[in-house]
C-alpha cells in the first residue's frame, strides 16, 4: 500500500517551502537575484541547504518558482483593481497605477523581478512576468478601445510600451531617488498621467481618473 502523507505533513511541507520563497524573495529586496543563492536562501530561511535542494534542486529552479510566485502575486493585484474599477477607463488606470504604486513601494524587488541585468537563464525566468504584465494591460486597453473610450491603436504595442515607460520612469536606474512617501506618489500619480495621455485620453479626463484611484491602497498592499 503506498504511503499517504497525513494533513499535517502536508501542511508542515507546504509551510517550509512558502519560508524557502519568503527568504529568497527577502534576499532579492536587498540585494537583486544575484544575491538569490542555495546557501545564502538556507541560512535567511533557518534550514539546512540541503533541505533547500530538496524543493528546489538547482538556483534556477529557485529562482523560477520565486518569479512565478512573485509575478502571480502582482498579476494579481492589478487584475482585481481593475476588476472593480466602474468602467473601462477607471480599469485601466487601477490597472496601471497599481502596478506602478507596488513596484515604486518596493522598487529594489521590482527591478531585480523586471529589469535588472542578468544571466541569459535568469532573464528568461523573468520573461514571462513581462509578458503577463503586458497582456493584463493590453486586455484593458483593447476593451476601452472598443467602447470607443481610447483612439484606435494597436493594443499590444501600447501595453508594451505602458510596461516599458513605467518600468524606467520609476524603477529603472533613471528613475528619480526619493523616500519620502508623498513625492513617491507624485511619481506613481506622474507616470500614471504620462500612459493615460499616451493612451490617447485627454488630459483633463487623465488627471480625473488619476484623483479617483485608490493609490494609498495600492501602496499599503505592496509586494
Amino acid at each position: 500500500m503506498p504511503y499517504r502523507r497525513t494533513e499535517k505533513v502536508v501542511l508542515r511541507l507546504a509551510a517550509r517551502h512558502d519560508a524557502i520563497l519568503a527568504a529568497a524573495r527577502a534576499l532579492a529586496s536587498e540585494g537583486g537575484m544575484d544575491a538569490v543563492q542555495i546557501a545564502a536562501v538556507a541560512d535567511r530561511a533557518g534550514i539546512a541547504a540541503g533541505t533547500v535542494y530538496r524543493y528546489f534542486p538547482s538556483k534556477m529552479e529557485l529562482v523560477a518558482a520565486l518569479v512565478n510566485a512573485l509575478s502571480e502575486r502582482e498579476i494579481g493585484a492589478a487584475r482585481r483593481a481593475a476588476d472593480a474599477a466602474p468602467g473601462p477607463l477607471s480599469a485601466l488606470t487601477a490597472a496601471i497605477a497599481t502596478f506602478a504604486a507596488r513596484a515604486r513601494s518596493h522598487r529594489k524587488l521590482s527591478f531585480a523581478l523586471i529589469a535588472e541585468p542578468v544571466d541569459a537563464e535568469v532573464d528568461a525566468a523573468r520573461l514571462g512576468y513581462r509578458k503577463a504584465l503586458a497582456v493584463e494591460i493590453e486586455a484593458r486597453v483593447r476593451t476601452a478601445i472598443g467602447g470607443s473610450h481610447l483612439p484606435e491603436q494597436d493594443a499590444s504595442l501600447a501595453a508594451a510600451s505602458v510596461v516599458g515607460a513605467l518600468t524606467e520612469g520609476l524603477i529603472g536606474p533613471l528613475a528619480p531617488e526619493t523616500g519620502d512617501a508623498a513625492k513617491a506618489r507624485e511619481a506613481v500619480q506622474a507616470a500614471t498621467l504620462l500612459a493615460l495621455r499616451a493612451l490617447g485620453v485627454a488630459d483633463a479626463r487623465a488627471r480625473g481618473l488619476i484623483m479617483q484611484c485608490a493609490l494609498p491602497a495600492a501602496e499599503a498592499d505592496a509586494a
